[in-house]
């Protein structure tokens, strides 16, 4: 079974919206932290957000504001909502927990 599976991703215009989903089948000790991570042809792989089991929350710079990550404990699901999408969020996103990487959702933003 797959750890983590993430869905939901595209290809929208710029300031369209996207919400990714990652469900995952892991033990809750694995998911007590939570990133968003992604990845662009020919560059590094970056954080993008994160959540924890006190519900904190961080982002990265430049999606602050126009991104928010939140989780369904009920359902072991973690959510990226990405609003304003701009192209240079075009990326491989990947959810990421204590344990595992997921094999990621591609966004594409086009001008």
């Amino acid at each position: 079974q797959v750890p983590l599976v993430e869905s939901g991703g595209g290809s929208v215009q710029a300031g369209g919206s996207l919400r990714l989903s990652c469900v995952a089948s892991e033990s809750t000790e694995c998911l007590y932290r939570m990133t968003w991570l992604r990845q662009a042809p020919g560059k590094e792989r970056e954080f993008v957000a994160y959540i924890n089991g006190d519900e904190y929350t961080s982002y990265a710079d430049s999606v602050k504001c126009r991104f928010t990550i939140s989780q369904d404990n009920a359902k072991k699901t973690v959510y990226l909502e990405m609003n304003n999408l701009k192209p240079e969020d075009t990326a491989m996103y990947y959810c990421n927990s204590r344990c595992s990487l997921g094999q990621g959702a591609q966004v594409t933003v086009s001008s």
